[in-house]
Parts: structure tokens; sequence; C-alpha cells
């Protein structure tokens, strides 16, 4: 009897133990090498989501030891909801960090701080979200590229003796409300005022990032403005393609100024045909690098800085087979994996 009853003490011991550890386990990461790195882009219907992919990916090909990479994200940007379900289930499994770039600065919030609070280490890229329980954040300044934007727009005017005198120029907008966007838009209008007071600015047009939806308020801003419209202004690349089709087949190149922000396949070709002269193009293929890595240095204990900015390319036709643009512009080129 006694021998029984010490064989069920020990197991007991035993399976106390084993749920012990599972409930450890379940409380927050591992901490073991390698490493559990969950990336979470915005959108896998984008090229620059991609490349961003490429990088993170290139990080766990030069270091198979350190890090185990898995990516993750919604079909499109404007999928907020099923991008929050993806973060939910995500920190279920508790990696030991998560390189993200939320497409809402506010929804992603309350899943953000769950997990930081659990000792998951978050980095954010692209898009700044609404709270300080992250360990970096790493972007371009994004009110600086739109400013730039303006800028190559006014000399593009200049250069194709286009008069700004009772004119107008547009804002064509992926999405409202994202703050990544709405920074872009700010330093665009802020600096188009500063170079051309006497300009109209028509109200920012949104279009659900939609490639379509882009090509057929672009179709609509000619219709209705006509002559008057000498410029536009596209925030991402979905809606810079749509704005790049409308220009390309009514003929307007040399009418209509477009400049643009990010870079994929069809922009970089509207760039060639002059439907767009200016893209301000980010480093993608850096925030998934660079945040991978950030992710792994948070892991092992560094104090990281709060923001980390990741530079802004302007590219136009006269560079845009430059090598080195070649790498920013298709970072499938430096695919590793």
């Amino acid at each position: 009897m006694k021998k029984v009853l010490c064989a069920i003490l020990l197991v007991t011991i035993v399976m106390s133990g084993l749920f012990a550890q599972g409930a450890q386990e379940a409380d927050g990461p591992k901490g073991e090498k390698p490493y559990e790195i969950a990336v979470i882009i915005k959108a896998t219907d984008s090229d620059f989501w991609q490349y961003l992919l490429v990088g993170a990916l290139n990080y766990e090909f030069e270091n198979p030891d350190l890090v185990n990479v898995t990516t993750y994200g919604p079909p499109s940007e404007s999928d907020i909801d099923q991008q929050i379900a993806i973060l939910e289930n995500v920190i279920s499994t508790n990696p030991d960090g998560i390189v993200i770039s939320s497409t809402s600065s506010d929804a992603s919030v309350p899943a953000l701080e769950m997990a930081y609070d659990k000792g998951i280490k978050i980095v954010t890229v692209d898009n700044r979200v609404n709270t300080d329980k992250v360990h970096t954040f790493l972007a371009t300044d994004n009110t600086l590229g739109g400013s730039l934007a303006a800028e190559k727009m006014v000399e593009y005017l200049k250069k194709n003796n286009i008069s700004t005198a009772g004119k107008k120029v547009a804002v064509v907008s992926a999405m409202a409300g994202v703050q990544v966007l709405t920074d872009r838009d700010n330093g665009f209008i802020t600096r188009i005022k500063e170079l051309i007071p006497s300009i109209e600015l028509i109200p920012t047009r949104y279009v659900d990032n939609d490639i379509i939806k882009a090509l057929s308020t672009t179709e609509d801003l000619i219709t209705t403005y006509g002559s008057d419209l000498i410029g536009i202004f596209a925030d991402n690349n979905h809606s810079a393609d749509g704005v790049s089709r409308a220009i390309s087949e009514q003929g307007l190149s040399n009418k209509i100024m477009v400049t643009a922000y990010d870079s994929d396949p069809e922009e970089v070709a509207a760039i060639k045909s002059g439907a767009i002269k200016a893209i301000m193009v980010q480093d993608p293929y850096g925030m998934g690098y660079k945040g991978v890595d950030s992710a792994v240095k948070a892991i092992e204990g560094a104090t990281l800085p709060e923001y980390v900015d990741t530079g802004v390319v302007v590219v136009e036709k006269h560079n845009v087979n430059d090598p080195e643009a070649q790498g920013i512009l298709d970072p499938f080129t430096m695919k590793k994996y």
C-alpha cells in the first residue's frame, strides 16, 4: 500500500512539474536560440511588403542558428481587422519577438501592449503605433518624404514650363486615418503651399488602397478640373499605380506632373515612361532586415533607440537604372533563401 501511495505521490509531483512548466511557457517566450521572430506585414498583395520580407528572411538565412523567422499578413492594407486577428494569434504562440508594420496606429495597441507585458519584444516598422510599449520603431521620415515630393513636383512644373497661376494640385491617398500616409500628405501639402502660395489644393481623395479606384479617381479629377489640374501626389504604390495608368492612357505625362511614394514594378515602369516624374523610395528591405536584428538585440538585453530613421531616396528617370537604385527598387535581386 505504501509503495502504491509513493508511486501516486511521485506521479503527482512529476505531473505538477509538467503543468507548472507548461504554465510558465504559456506566460511568455522561452528566450532560447534560435529565437522565434514573427514578422507581420500590412498586406501580401503588394511588392513593397514582399520586399520587407526579403530583408527579414535574408537575416534568418545569414543567421540560421540565431533566429527562426515566420511571416504573416492580410491580403490587403484595408483588412485591418484581419491583421489584428493575425497579431492576436501570433501572440498566443509566445514568440520571442514580433516585428510588425501595423496598418492602424490604434487598433493594434491593446494586443501589442499585452504582448509587451508578457515579455515579447516588439519592433514596429513603417507606421507608428500609439503606445510606448514597443522596444523600437524603424521608419522613413514620412513628413520629409512628402515635402521632397512637393519640391520635385515644382521642379518638373518649371521644367515643362507649366504656369501655376490659378491652377490646382490633388492628393490621391491610399487610405484615411493611417498615420504614415497622413504624415506624407501633410508634408506634401505644407511644402507645396510654401513653394506655390497661389496653388489650390483639391480636397484629398481616398481610394481604399485599390489600384482600380485610384485609376477611376484620377480619371474623375481629370474630367472635373481639366487643364487646371497640373499636379497629383500619390502617397503609396497602389495609389501611384492607379494614377499613372490614367495619366498614361490619356497622354497627359507632360501636362500633369505626378510624384509618388514607394516602389513596385509598375511604378518603376511609370518613371521610365514619364507618367510619374519622381518617387520617394523607402527601404523596405532594410526595415525587414534591421527589424529582425533589432528584435534580437532587444531579446539579448540591449537598449534600443526609440526611433531609427531608415531614410528615403528620390528616384527619377535619370537615375532609375543606376546600380545604387536597383537594390532599393527591387530587393528581390538580393534574395538569398
